[in-house]
């Protein structure tokens, strides 16, 4: 009787155990979501899709809004940082060096709708992300070219996906973006980029990887299924979990 209590003990132990390395081991992100300007309403929204994600793929995803958070000793524990609906000028100096050296230390960069609407006087960001945002006209249906659907963010998607949304217009668009979505600008108005217009697009930037979606403006988005596929094939990526291409 007492071998079997003690064998009994001995495999809740290595289970306990087992369970716990495994969690010790799950990748972690972080969703950072301060902003200096506008504020979207679907911030919570986008936290709490991204928190359902992560517990369904088997990975963690903690949320902050503090600025104070991002240096480089606890940037560390983090595969990628995603910026959900960030805006203006959020970040001192030394915090700007601290997630350059975490993106050349090959972490990984999501940026989300207005995540180009952000640090606008720190160049090496507006390269990161792919572009900064200009201007959008009224939220509306348009026409999405879906050109890449060999990725883990577009194989789901159709090759025209019509969905409502605010459209950004884009300036200092890097050149060696992998464009994933394209915007057709005949099915709305307001479009100013004319018929090369990115929406969502992938790189790998100075030993990190980066990917941005133009969606996500609106609480709908984060319960769209096709959007939040999408989102978690950047994430996956960004995370360094799984390439990008098939």
């Amino acid at each position: 009787m007492l071998k079997s209590y003690a064998f009994v003990l001995l495999t809740f132990s290595m289970m306990l155990s087992f369970n716990s390395n495994s969690f010790a081991k799950k990748k972690k992100i972080l969703i950072f979501s301060k902003t200096a300007g506008f504020h979207h309403s679907s911030i919570p929204a986008g936290i709490m899709a991204i928190q359902r994600l992560a517990m369904e793929n088997k990975f963690i995803a903690d949320s902050t809004t503090d600025a104070t958070k991002i240096n480089t000793a606890n940037l560390k524990q983090y595969a990628a940082v995603v910026f959900l609906n960030t805006t203006g000028d959020i970040f001192n100096e030394q915090q700007e060096k601290a997630f350059e050296q975490y993106i050349r230390s090959g972490g990984g960069f999501v940026g989300v709708h207005a995540a180009t609407d952000t640090e606008y006087g720190w160049p090496w960001f507006g390269k990161l992300s792919g572009a900064y945002f200009v201007k959008h006209p009224a939220q509306q249906v348009a026409e999405l070219n879906v050109l890449n659907r060999n990725t883990i963010s577009t194989k789901h998607l159709p090759e025209v996906w019509k969905r409502k949304d605010e459209w950004y217009n884009f300036k200092d668009i890097s050149p060696d973006l992998k464009v994933l979505i394209s915007i057709n600008e005949n099915s709305y108005t307001g479009g100013s980029n004319g018929a090369n217009h990115p929406m969502a697009w992938y790189h790998d930037f100075e030993g990190g990887r980066s990917f941005y979606t133009g969606l996500g403006h609106t609480e709908e988005s984060y319960t769209d299924p096709l959007f939040l596929q999408h989102l978690l094939g950047g994430i996956q990526y960004a995370m360094g979990v799984k390439r990008m291409e098939r």
